[in-house]
């Protein structure tokens, strides 16, 4: 698929989620002003120029992980991952999360979130070696990303091993990567 065609779709799938999960977090601050919502304040979700939508995605993933099935295929030149959930509420925030993360590398915007791995900011430095396709599944997302640059490939393998483990097992894989110094 063509870089501008992937843009075109991601930045359309990342829209028709946009309101659902803004509505989401807007009612969540609101919950939790009032000292009614019980997940605990994430503040390493937040980055340089993170909204609040995104920041709201991110925490139910990682609340909710358990919810996310994830396999990852090595693909000579990329990786092939598909990430999916049972859960409507994980895959609104899962697909929003995927299709912008997507747009913010293709435009080299790089989030800066506290809790990101190295690997995905050198992943930001070379997106213009990365082709990528994404497609809805009925559960989810399936992305491919492949590249000619043997180095970007390990990087890409990297990256997805990072967020096979965030799936598997949440914020305690970030605190163990944060407390052995990888994390910036």
């Amino acid at each position: 698929m063509h870089r501008g065609l992937i843009s075109i779709f991601i930045l359309s799938s990342f829209i028709s989620h946009l309101a659902f999960a803004a509505e989401r977090a807007d009612s969540m601050h609101g919950a939790h002003a009032q000292g009614r919502h019980d997940t605990v304040n994430m503040p390493g979700l937040h980055g340089r120029d993170t909204t609040h939508v995104e920041v709201h995605q991110l925490r139910e993933l990682f609340v909710k992980h358990k919810a996310i099935q994830r396999s990852v295929v090595n693909l000579p030149n990329g990786i092939q991952t598909l990430t999916e959930t049972d859960d409507v509420d994980v895959r609104e925030s899962l697909v929003g999360h995927t299709a912008g993360m997507l747009a913010r590398m293709e435009s080299k915007r790089d989030p800066e979130v506290r809790i990101q791995s190295p690997t995905l900011k050198k992943l930001f430095l070379n997106a213009d070696a990365i082709d990528t396709t994404l497609e809805l599944t009925e559960k989810g997302v399936k992305v491919t990303q492949t590249s000619s640059r043997e180095d970007v490939v390990a990087l890409l393998q990297a990256h997805a091993a990072e967020v096979s483990d965030l799936v598997d097992r949440g914020m305690a894989a970030v605190h163990e990567r944060m407390h052995h110094g990888m994390s910036h």
